[in-house]
């Protein structure tokens, strides 16, 4: 299976070890993987900016790296830049109807990092360890544009020695919001400070995340009050300590639930969400 890896700004400047983890483990599922090097940004800051016409360029440059290999799949990292890629056609609707079909082609065959695991490869324990009390920040365009609830909590679930603490007010932005945090900082402040409350109320030592900029943002403030948090994006905590033989997919274990009865059998690997 062929799997292009939509890197995305923040881990490919901020975080380059949530990229290596990631590959790792398709890798270890089985995926050959294909990195792209023209892919520079999926026009989402400017776009969300009010600057429409000016990252046109941008979008269709992101649509020819990512389909410029033949590959069955295309992965991030981030459930906000994967949700500007599978919204590239309709934000490009204006443009050449080709480059419409093209973007669509693309979208079509975008999957976020647990998505993909849970949804497409149907893996529910992917043989990590991690012996840790963490929370999770469920990040908000994952969650409402994205429509991704489900996953990374399934295969969190199945991490060996790793205590889940329930996040306060989960539902709750983080106040990053990309160029929110820019253009309202004082407001954005106060969010975090909240969501920053909410992780120590919880006596985690972890936070987890599958949005680098959220952990960004978080984990900065953290720093910033002089408290204490180990930040580790999914893909680090199902890249730790492995053991291929604890593997376990979807329809194997009762505990996934009803989301998980959807996905029986062969039928793992050919579920969309």
């Amino acid at each position: 299976m062929k799997v292009v890896i939509f890197s995305t700004c923040v881990v490919d400047l901020m975080f380059p070890n949530v990229g290596k983890a990631m590959v790792e483990v398709l890798e270890r599922f089985g995926c050959d993987t294909y990195m792209p090097m023209q892919q520079i940004c999926c026009g989402q800051p400017t776009f969300n900016s009010g600057y429409v016409k000016e990252t046109r360029h941008v979008m269709r440059n992101e649509v020819d790296a990512l389909m410029s290999v033949d590959a069955d799949y295309i992965v991030g990292p981030a459930g906000s830049c994967v949700n500007m890629l599978k919204e590239l056609p309709f934000h490009m609707r204006d443009d050449d109807p080709a480059y419409v079909a093209k973007a669509r082609r693309m979208a079509d065959k975008t999957y976020e990092f647990s998505q993909f695991l849970y949804r497409v490869l149907g893996v529910l324990d992917a043989g990590a360890e991690l012996d840790a009390v963490a929370t999770y920040h469920r990040s908000c365009h994952m969650t409402r544009l994205l429509g991704e609830r489900t996953s990374p909590f399934a295969l969190l679930e199945h991490v060996k020695d790793l205590k889940m603490v329930p996040l306060p007010h989960i539902e709750n932005c983080c106040g990053f919001g990309g160029m929110f945090s820019m253009k309202e900082p004082e407001i954005s402040r106060q969010m975090v400070d909240e969501k920053v409350n909410d992780v120590l109320s919880t006596n985690a030592s972890v936070l987890i995340s599958c949005d680098p900029g959220c952990l960004m943002n978080i984990g900065g403030r953290f720093n910033r009050r002089g408290e204490k948090i180990t930040i580790m994006h999914l893909a680090e905590v199902l890249n730790h300590n492995v053991d291929m033989s604890r593997v376990r997919y979807v329809g194997e274990d009762s505990r996934a639930g009803d989301d998980a009865g959807a996905l029986q059998g062969a039928d793992r690997k050919e579920a969309l969400v």
